[in-house]
């Protein structure tokens, strides 16, 4: 899986008003969930706060990262958890970040339709109803993409999750979710009701 690495420094004013100011100055409040735990047994979360220059290297793109979080000189390995964006704006005002370590992590990866659809050399289009799908593995299994063969996929016809499997990945999404299908279109419907009525 790719690695990205993001600058960040420990958080040393808190309160709404100097949340504001950082975000008045192009930085953006976060979070780092550690391995430790507190006396509760919940993550420890140190305070952070990483420019919007920086976050926008993860944020926008399709990619799937592992982080290199560089804490005022100390590297720590970390995947997105949490993304929260201003309404109106569209711009991220808080991010949580996941320290991991060698245990198997739960990440989300997106999914690569790979082939020539049987329904769609019928007339039908390929549709893909989700985006990525929750795997969970040792974050140096993660791959960048889940690679799916739709070729033997029909007219009509729907891939669900419980058909996929991935060598060394366990999947986490339901196994009822659809993630792609082969739907009629008007030219497919014609050609059937043609073909029909020949026969």
């Amino acid at each position: 899986m790719k690695e990205i690495t993001l600058n960040a420094q420990v958080r040393k004013e808190f309160g709404k008003k100097a949340s504001r100011d950082l975000r008045r100055a192009g930085m953006v409040p976060c979070n780092i969930y550690g391995v430790e735990k507190d006396e509760k047994g919940l993550p420890k979360a140190q305070s952070l706060v990483v420019s919007d220059k920086e976050l926008a290297k993860l944020l926008y793109t399709p990619n799937v990262y592992i982080i290199n979080l560089n804490i005022e000189g100390k590297t720590v390995k970390a995947i997105l958890k949490e993304l929260q964006n201003d309404f109106v704006k569209d711009t991220p005002v808080h991010v949580d970040f996941y320290e991991i370590t060698d245990a198997p992590i739960v990440m989300e990866i997106p999914v690569k339709l790979n082939g020539l659809a049987e329904g769609v050399r019928a007339g039908g289009k390929l549709a893909l109803s989700v985006r990525k799908l929750k795997v969970k593995a040792p974050y140096t299994q993660m791959p960048d993409t889940l690679d799916i063969d739709v070729t033997n996929l029909g007219l009509g016809k729907t891939m669900k999750v419980a058909e996929l499997s991935f060598d060394g990945l366990e999947i986490v999404t339901s196994k009822e979710v659809v993630v792609c299908a082969v739907r009629m279109t008007r030219a497919a419907r014609a050609a059937a009701t043609e073909e029909a009525a020949a026969e």
